[in-house]
């Protein structure tokens, strides 16, 4: 039962690492230090993409399921249990990370336009 808790909280951190990673350089627009946390968040997720390193959270995730006498994850990791294939198909991860690339890329131009308008304001 243990084992399954954490498990669970270790699958909603993860989901909740995932949408800050997207998401969190519009936070940083009305909380400007957060900025900081969403830069090292995505570095976090370029190296993982690139080479391919494992998530931490899918290690702790994998590792609690296995003792909850669960299914581990697949060799394939978090995103292509929870995600591909469920949220999109798995021919459009590319299209998906770019998708989210450019998300990450306009929330950084709005956080840098918004802080020198502050500035002169």
């Amino acid at each position: 039962m243990m084992y399954r808790v954490i498990a669970d909280a270790v699958m909603v951190v993860h989901f909740a690492f995932l949408a800050f990673m997207a998401a969190g350089g519009f936070v940083a627009w009305r909380w400007p230090r957060v900025i900081w946390a969403h830069l090292a968040v995505v570095a976090w997720g370029v190296v993982s993409i690139v080479t391919g390193v494992e998530c931490p959270l899918t290690v702790a995730e994998d590792w609690a399921r296995r003792h909850a006498g669960m299914a581990g994850l697949p060799p394939t990791g978090f995103v292509d249990h929870y995600i591909e294939g469920v949220i999109y198909p798995e021919e459009y991860t590319n299209l998906a990370r770019i998708g989210v690339a450019v998300l990450v890329l306009f929330s950084w131009v709005g956080y840098l336009w918004r802080r020198r308008h502050r500035e002169f304001a």
